[in-house]
């Protein structure tokens, strides 16, 4: 995951000062040495990396941090708004035309950085907000470009305009222009072309649809896996085309984090979203202060809370339904398959439990590596396994039934009687938590039980 290896280096170094009773100049700078070391070893801008070690020296040097009363947590305190400063310090959302005028966004970027996806995701998160939305396919060079577009569209259920590859893209701009005019949409989103590298042709193609069509925002995709290189590539596009923000792709890589880190600091443009994932769905708006969170091991609870929100919006009825059984113990296995679908839509277990501040805390280690992925698919597989009658109702598994099961997922039958068994205790402790489940003080029909 993006920034394992930096949150790990810089836990090490905030150890080492809580560890402190006091601090002298001495302990700071030796600290902020790591730091440095950590932030280009995560591929930051050194610029960057200067000038933020030296502003978080000059306040962390002071007579108020170094006769507090606790002064390793006030040094962790200044790095943290610091680097909430270093991405920008206040979220930046996409200046949309006001009413229901037509805006149109032009996304631009090298091959491979993701911007048919980023098209797709971005067209999902506007249609959630009540906007009718028309992609167009401009990238007429790439093989399967519009049919990638196309077959992502259909899945976000999203109009997309296409003139096929014999049209040049600035007319293929302008005709997707009157066409969301004439048939009511708030957002055109323009998928251009991108070449394996910055060429005067990109650019002068780029440069000739703004030219020709209104573009009220250009949005540069980068990937986050070029690290300092995206930042170069964002300088660039900025130069000879102009930029409004950025779109960071493939940010649940193994990344180093260096471009989520040097970006605004280098061009002055802000992140405005990061995709975190293959799914369409998978697109979350930058916040800087939740980033730095994450990034210190200080966990991300209020993205958490965002993702619940989003992936726990069920049927009324089917809400109440689960809520009154599992109230009485009387849940049964296609709930657990439930669960874990609004789980996977989260991240799965492990993406929940990076949001906590896991690392932060001295004692609790890393609350990512303490789950077993494979483990679960296992259980799932299990349930799967199962007959539609046997999942809803688990007292028909006789032992015959079981070793059925345990052929079928490819497990130990001893493996099948211990999950059956958990789920059984699981029924009882649930029966024992009415509170939780919408009874006097609690919030009714809001709890799932992950298992």
């Amino acid at each position: 995951m993006a920034f394992e290896s930096l949150t790990d280096k810089l836990q090490n170094v905030f150890k080492n000062l809580r560890s402190k009773g006091r601090l002298t100049q001495d302990d700071v700078r030796a600290a902020l040495k790591e730091v440095r070391m950590a932030l280009l070893e995560a591929d930051v801008n050194f610029r960057v990396v200067k000038q933020f070690v030296k502003s978080v020296e000059e306040r962390a040097i002071g007579q108020d941090v170094m006769n507090g009363l606790n002064p390793g947590q006030m040094v962790i305190k200044i790095v943290n708004e610091e680097m909430t400063a270093l991405m920008g310090s206040e979220t930046t959302e996409i200046a949309l035309q006001p009413g229901k005028a037509l805006t149109v966004i032009l996304l631009c970027g090298l091959q491979g950085a993701g911007k048919t996806t980023a098209a797709a995701k971005l067209a999902g998160k506007f249609q959630q907000k009540g906007k009718k939305v028309l992609l167009a396919a401009c990238d007429v060079y790439r093989p399967a470009a519009i049919e990638q577009l196309q077959r992502n569209g259909e899945k976000q259920g999203t109009e997309v305009f296409s003139m096929g590859t014999g049209h040049k893209p600035v007319n293929i701009a302008r005709a997707a222009v009157e066409h969301a005019g004439k048939n009511g949409c708030n957002i055109l989103i323009l998928d251009t072309a991108g070449r394996l590298h910055i060429d005067e042709e990109m650019m002068a193609e780029l440069s000739e649809i703004k030219e020709n069509v209104t573009v009220h925002q250009t949005l540069l995709v980068v990937d986050a896996m070029t690290g300092q290189d995206a930042v170069n590539v964002a300088r660039e596009f900025d130069e000879k085309v102009g930029v409004d923000g950025v779109i960071l792709s493939k940010m649940d890589g193994d990344t180093r984090g260096g471009a989520a880190l040097s970006i605004k600091a280098v061009t002055g443009k802000p992140i405005l979203y990061v995709s975190v994932g293959e799914k369409l769905s998978d697109l979350e708006q930058f916040y800087p202060d939740r980033m730095a969170s994450r990034i210190l091991g200080m966990g991300d609870v209020l993205t958490l809370i965002d993702k619940v929100s989003a992936n726990l919006d069920i049927d009324a009825d089917r809400e109440k339904e689960m809520a009154a059984k599992m109230k009485k113990g009387k849940f049964d296995f296609d709930d657990y398959l439930e669960s874990m679908k609004q789980m996977r839509n989260m991240g799965g277990l492990s993406g929940i439990l990076g949001m906590f501040p896991g690392r932060a805390v001295p004692g609790m280690g890393d609350l990512e590596s303490m789950v077993d992925e494979k483990q679960l698919a296992r259980t799932e597989a299990i349930v799967l396994s199962m007959t539609p009658q046997e999942r809803r109702n688990p007292k028909l598994l006789n032992p015959s039934r079981k070793h059925r099961i345990a052929r079928g997922a490819g497990v130990d039958i001893s493996t099948v009687n211990r999950f059956i068994k958990q789920f059984e205790q699981s029924q009882k402790m649930m029966k024992q938590l009415p509170g939780m489940l919408g009874s006097k003080g609690g919030r009714k029909g809001k709890f799932r039980f992950p298992f």
